[in-house]
């Protein structure tokens, strides 16, 4: 027995196949494009590992998928491969239509090809699990009830209406074409191995650079923070035991404003890492200008799949922070190793002059 995943070099996903190889005996074809994001450092652990074959490739190559879902016959697909940065979106939207949309589009046909020859027992057990995000249901009041999976989709950047849009296409090929999927949106992820373009990673990082730590507008953008360990979790017990058709939403109970999180990062460094002045790191803080189209608040109500599938997060957000900020003082080599060359000029690009 064998799954695929698709984007299991990038943050998530290689956090879930780590995992998934921790708990399970079970086969992992790994297909990644490999682009900025994605990086087989994260995945070093498992050099020389026959249970996990990596293969360099986009979801958008159909012949590509096509011969790996013919080879290795898995029983499900799991499809993290995504652009996900909104910043990124709004400064080149064609890479998160290209990879969000339009390979979505060819994965789904690959696999509806690959589906439709399948025996009648392989049928019923095979899934096709779309990893998506809070942010296809747009933006919250600071008194609206929590996003639910009957929110109706508001997306407010290129990124959320691209991953809107994959969701649609997943849907529709369940009612249209029978294709067993399952859908969770998750909220905001953060732990080991992000990219450090992300929240939480680039103030870690900035803060012992010496650099400042940019904050949008006034800093008081809610967001619902999940440790990514759980979020790995809950995606293994949707493939399990979730409903065909069914979305379920992934969220940590931990509704945090921005600034908030910067103040608690600042603090914990404080006291593991402290600065040679002996000031703390909120004299770094720098507030920027807004980014446009900038969602206020987020948030997620996780009751179906807590009802439905008996899961729940297991860390705090601070349980979990502390966690990450320790993974990254102690994953230094990582981090220079990925904040070099492409990515320092797409930060000085994005952020310079701006403070």
């Amino acid at each position: 027995m064998s799954i695929l995943v698709t984007g299991g070099a990038g943050f998530i996903g290689s956090n879930f196949v780590l995992d998934w190889l921790a708990r399970s005996d079970e086969t992992i074809i790994n297909l990644d494009a490999l682009t900025y994001a994605g990086n087989l450092e994260n995945l070093a652990a498992l050099d020389g590992d026959a249970r996990h074959i990596f293969v360099r490739g986009d979801i958008g190559d159909f012949a590509l998928v096509s011969r790996l879902l013919a080879e290795h016959q898995p029983r499900a697909v799991i499809n993290f491969a995504a652009e996900s940065h909104v910043d990124r979106s709004i400064h080149g939207p064609e890479d998160f239509i290209q990879t969000n949309i339009v390979g979505t589009f060819r994965l789904l046909e690959a696999v509806r090809e690959c589906y439709g020859r399948l025996e009648k027992t392989a049928k019923n057990e095979f899934r096709f699990l779309h990893v998506s995000t809070d942010e296809v249901y747009g933006s919250l009041e600071q008194d609206a009830p929590a996003f639910s999976e009957t929110h109706r989709y508001e997306p407010n950047s290129p990124y959320s209406a691209s991953k809107a849009a994959s969701d649609h296409l997943v849907r529709a090929y369940h009612h249209t074409y029978g294709l067993p999927v399952l859908t969770t949106n998750c909220s905001n992820n953060y732990g080991p191995w992000q990219f450090p373009e992300k929240l939480i990673p680039l103030v870690i990082h900035n803060a012992l650079a010496g650099k400042p730590l940019p904050i949008y507008g006034d800093g008081q953008q809610i967001r619902d923070w999940l440790y990514v360990g759980d979020h790995c979790a809950a995606i293994r017990r949707v493939l399990e035991a979730g409903r065909v058709g069914e979305t379920y939403n992934v969220g940590g109970r931990s509704e945090k404003a921005n600034l908030d999180v910067v103040h608690t990062l600042c603090a914990i460094l404080d006291e593991l890492s402290p600065r040679p002045d002996g000031q703390s790191y909120r004299e770094q803080i720098a507030f920027v200008a807004d980014r446009p189209g900038h969602d206020r608040r987020y948030a997620i109500d996780a009751g179906k799949i807590e009802r439905e599938l008996g899961w729940q997060p297991a860390e705090t957000f601070e349980t979990g922070i502390r966690k990450t900020v320790q993974w990254y003082l102690d994953h230094a080599e990582w981090v220079g190793n990925v904040t070099s060359g492409a990515y320092r000029d797409w930060v000085g690009r994005h952020y310079g002059g701006q403070h």
